[in-house]
């Protein structure tokens, strides 16, 4: 452990316990971009990606966040090249692989989300291991959206509600937000209250389209790898400066 994570272990007293947000999403955008700055291949700014997010979810876990939701994989990143492609699964696997004995450890719960049929069957097998070994674990909820598209969530959702009603096991006025909610990949998550995006970027992407409905978003000129303990707490500092209204007055 560092000691700037030493250091900022405990909560920052500037940041009010009652007021965090209970569910954080990031957009974990600007590897590549990192990578390029550096003089590097593309493929490290992924790996030094994934330091940041080890770090962010034992920093969630030291600081009283629920749930934490990471944007790994969208449906459109298969336009990438099939070189960087391959690494990223590879990557996948052999961090979950690695991390699973120190999630168990830490009384960390990760979940998939996303059409992961099509992920390579070793990746597969790794998530199904993973969830499966964590699935009772309470300290944090850590959700990593692979191959993951929010029109595409919302499609899926349809269809297995429309499957319902045509077999006569719901009917048409029963259907409310508690009913498509449980047909979503990210049933049994509260909706994030706070959604983080890096290098600047002033979209969502195709992310979590229905559950951000009215959450806070952040943006940071920060590229994903150099976002750290430091970043976050100011992205919470302007999260509790916020006026959490839903619509009333």
């Amino acid at each position: 452990m560092t000691a700037q994570q030493t250091e900022l272990r405990n909560l920052p007293p500037d940041l009010k316990p009652e007021f965090l947000p209970k569910h954080v999403a990031v957009i974990m955008d600007g590897n590549g971009r990192w990578a390029k700055r550096q003089g590097l291949p593309r493929i490290m700014g992924h790996k030094r990606g994934v330091d940041a997010l080890k770090d962010l979810l034992r920093c969630c876990k030291d600081w009283g966040i629920q749930a934490l939701t990471a944007y790994a994989f969208s449906t459109e990143n298969w336009g990438r090249p099939s070189e960087e492609i391959d690494f990223l699964m590879t990557l996948f696997q052999r961090v979950l692989r690695q991390e699973l004995r120190e999630m168990l450890e830490e009384n960390v719960q990760i979940r998939f989300v996303g059409n992961l049929s099509v992920l390579p069957k070793a990746l597969q097998e790794e998530i199904s291991r993973s969830m499966e070994q964590t699935k009772d674990n309470y300290s944090i909820k850590f959700t990593v959206a692979t191959n993951y598209g929010g029109r595409q969530e919302i499609i899926q959702a349809c269809r297995s509600i429309a499957n319902k009603v045509q077999q006569g096991l719901l009917q048409p006025n029963e259907i409310d937000e508690a009913i498509f909610e449980h047909h979503l990949y990210t049933t049994g998550i509260c909706d994030p209250d706070l959604l983080i995006r890096t290098s600047g970027e002033m979209r969502v992407s195709n992310f979590l389209l229905w559950q951000i409905a009215y959450a806070e978003i952040y943006i940071t000129e920060t590229l994903w790898p150099d976002f750290n303990r430091k970043e976050f707490h100011r992205a919470l500092c302007a999260y509790q400066q916020r006026e959490r209204r839903f619509g009333k007055v």
